[in-house]
């Protein structure tokens, strides 16, 4: 094998560490993290209107941290849950090996 495979091989390994013990899918605004696994619910926001029985999720994706996809804002979850009055706000993350995250926002209300 020559030098410079070598090297390309040894660079590859450390990335690949790299991803696996600094997690690049991991939840960035987390009030904890875990090493190999996050499974986290807490609240962001709550009103004073009435609570409701309704319950909206929006989610994103996100993996290796490369690609990001979806819709996780307020107003999605409020569709989704068919709610005109929001009476909580609260966030779920959780995340495997900083290989796949998962982001969702939970809208309670009426």
């Amino acid at each position: 094998m020559s030098l410079f495979l070598k090297k390309g091989w040894v660079l590859m390994c450390l990335g690949s560490q790299v991803v696996l013990f600094f997690g690049c899918a991991t939840g960035m605004r987390a009030p904890i993290n875990g090493f190999g696994f996050s499974d986290l619910y807490y609240g962001m926001a709550i009103s004073s209107n009435q609570a409701g029985n309704r319950v909206g999720e929006a989610c994103s994706k996100s993996f290796a941290g490369i690609i990001a996809v979806g819709d996780s804002s307020i107003e999605a979850a409020r569709r989704n849950g068919g709610i005109t009055m929001i009476s909580s706000v609260d966030e779920h993350m959780n995340s495997f090996l900083g290989i796949f995250a998962k982001y969702c926002v939970v809208v309670r209300g009426r």
